[in-house]
């Protein structure tokens, strides 16, 4: 169950980028810059691109306008060179996924194609070069957020959507499943040596849970709370601060002004020798969601942005975690 492919058909380096659909993006930008403080590379009539301060790519999220329903359109993975991105259609054709080239603004050659769990992804090697912010420091501000670190994916099938990755040569670094079994409920896996680029946890699915943004110290969670109730983003707030038993990192939950969910975080454990032993966690066991503190609320694991297009199906596991409301009615 937890052996990667230690020869992938092609070269995943990590995750890079998401492409969401918002309903007014002059809100969606004043959440995510003068908020949370993302850089806007463009903007037009009809879509936003942002990226954070230490990257040098394009964009790390790209919201389009919709006069429907906001959902997630894509989540990006970076791939080495555009060779790989060859040898990743050729894989996909051969196990029958029907992989299809793009054309995508601010990027290279793109290939698109849903894994077998009904996620919508977005392979390129190369976006167009910007100057990195890394040193502005004057553009520091809200959670000062350095870069797109990973996706959190809502499925149907953990055990389906982790062989999947697993034979790309995915490693798995710490999982959750059933009391005393081996029913995986969810798994953390990674291709750039920190513990996770996608995870995959239990519920309806497929549905994008939040992306995760890596921020560069403790006090910048603090800092975007304390901004949050100064610029009037009180109702955004939706969990946390807190620590993950799983990963190790100090988080807060925003939602933005269409419900995507994002976690911005400080820095987690390198997980880079191929002797790492993934780390097992009970279902039951809420240290593996919060090491100390209250557990989450209900809506934090059953409320998802949906994959534009893609009908939900229920979980082929019935296994509930424990949330915030079960917790308080257990004690009284």
């Amino acid at each position: 169950m937890h052996e990667a492919n230690p020869k992938p058909p092609f070269n995943v380096t990590r995750a890079s980028h998401a492409v969401m659909t918002a309903r007014d993006l002059d809100a969606t930008q004043a959440f995510y810059c003068d908020l949370i403080g993302f850089q806007l590379s463009a903007r037009d009539k009809d879509a936003i691109y942002l990226r954070g301060l230490e990257e040098r790519g394009h964009h790390s999220l790209v919201f389009r306008k919709t006069s429907g329903a906001p959902a997630c359109e894509r989540v990006g993975l970076r791939v080495f060179t555009d060779d790989d991105l060859e040898a990743a259609f050729d894989h996909f054709k051969r196990i029958n996924l029907s992989p299809a080239w793009v054309e995508v603004p601010y990027q290279g050659r793109t290939l698109h194609v849903d894994d077998p769990v009904g996620t919508p992804l977005e392979f390129c090697s190369v976006m167009d070069d910007l100057p990195t912010n890394l040193q502005r420091f004057e553009r520091y501000h809200g959670a000062s957020p350095m870069r797109l670190d990973h996706h959190q994916i809502v499925t149907y099938d953990v055990q389906a959507a982790t062989d999947f990755y697993l034979s790309l040569g995915f490693r798995l670094t710490e999982y959750t499943a059933t009391d005393g079994k081996e029913e995986l409920w969810g798994t953390w896996l990674q291709r750039k040596g920190n513990p996770h680029d996608v995870v995959y946890v239990n519920g309806r699915g497929p549905a994008l849970h939040h992306c995760g943004i890596a921020v560069p110290e403790i006090r910048d969670i603090i800092q975007v709370c304390d901004v949050a109730g100064s610029l009037g983003f009180n109702k955004h707030f939706e969990r946390g601060p807190g620590r993950h038993g799983i990963g190790n990192a100090l988080f807060v939950y925003f939602r933005d002004p269409d419900g995507h969910r994002i976690e911005l975080f400080n820095a987690h454990y390198q997980a880079i020798d191929i002797n790492h032993t993934p780390l097992r966690w009970d279902l039951s066991d809420t240290r593996r969601s919060q090491l100390w503190g209250l557990p989450a609320p209900k809506k934090w694991f059953y409320e998802a942005s949906n994959f534009a297009g893609k009908p939900l199906c229920d979980p082929t596991l019935k296994a509930d975690p424990v949330t915030l409301e079960a917790f308080l009615a257990n004690q009284f």
